[in-house]
């Protein structure tokens, strides 16, 4: 199956431990509230699913389908490939993020939704590469900070392949 020489970073249970954090914080910084998760196709779909059932409010959820790598790299390029299909005017939001790069993709999707009336806008992510950001940028939710490797597993890709692994998986 592998043509990518892996080592774990982050196994399936620390994953799910943390998630189960992160939904906590947010139904209680939400409470009372209806939110909308914005998935991040492609990504963004597993971690989405687990973090909408760790968060104890009404939700509604959504997808957004940008690129914005080739291989192992950004092109600094971000394209919307499948957009909203509800207005957004009003909801109270959070994009949801595998990993945070660059920053250049949420940079560009938080103007985006910003032009789009949201009552309120926010974002999480799985994880975070602190020494890659390009951009200032607001994190509200961050389940893992990591270094500059490249990762695969729970949703992450190369080339299409590996999301289905169960933990983060770094390539060495």
């Amino acid at each position: 199956m592998s043509e990518l020489v892996m080592r774990p970073l982050i196994p399936a249970a620390k994953l799910q431990e943390r998630i189960q954090k992160l939904g906590a914080d947010i139904t209680s910084d939400y409470k009372g509230k209806k939110i909308t998760l914005v998935g991040v196709l492609k990504g963004s779909f597993i971690f989405l699913a687990d973090l909408a059932r760790a968060i104890d409010l009404d939700c509604e959820i959504e997808f957004i389908g940008v690129s914005s790598y080739e291989g192992m790299h950004s092109t600094g390029q971000v394209r919307i490939e499948t957009d909203l299909r509800k207005d957004m005017e009003g909801q109270d939001i959070l994009l949801v993020e595998d990993i945070i790069d660059t920053g250049t993709t949420i940079d560009y999707l938080t103007q985006v939704f910003a032009l789009r009336k949201p009552n309120s806008l926010k974002v999480c992510c799985l994880l975070s590469k602190p020494e890659a950001h390009k951009t200032k940028m607001t994190i509200d939710y961050t389940g893992f900070e990591i270094s500059k490797e490249f990762v695969v597993g729970y949703g992450l890709d190369y080339n299409g392949l590996y999301r289905n692994l169960p933990d983060l998986m770094q390539v060495v």
